[in-house]
């Protein structure tokens, strides 16, 4: 399995609820997939740098995931007819930068388990 990091800009007019259940759809086209989503990041709504679709903003998430190669051209796929999403890019990572994501996923499970150990503990 290779590591990917994938950009989509969602449509800037939806809901709250509506951009939740685009996020849920492309989370588990991942996973039915054979991949695995290790890191989203949402950026929020931006302004484009130029038009696109007639549009001037888009809301930016970036997905983190490890899959099969294969993955990837579906993915693409999908985007295509995905009305939600109107524009993508996947780039896979080299090797350093994949050290460098390990490094920070455990850098931050290391960390969440010790606020959870703290918040035990002022509990008790």
């Amino acid at each position: 399995m290779n590591y990917y990091e994938i950009t989509v800009i969602i449509e800037p007019a939806l809901s709250d609820e509506d951009l939740e259940a685009v996020l849920e759809k492309i989370r588990n086209f991942i996973t039915k997939g054979e991949g695995d989503v290790l890191k989203e990041d949402r950026w929020g709504k931006r302004t484009l740098a130029y038009e696109l679709n007639k549009k001037s903003q888009g809301y930016y998430v970036l997905f983190t995931f490890k899959a099969p190669p294969s993955l990837i051209k579906t993915l693409e796929d999908f985007f295509k007819v995905y009305d939600p999403v109107f524009k993508y890019m996947a780039v896979k990572l080299e090797k350093k930068q994949v050290a460098g994501l390990i490094d920070e996923l455990q850098k931050s499970e290391k960390a969440a388990a010790q606020s959870g150990q703290e918040e035990e503990a002022s509990v008790q």
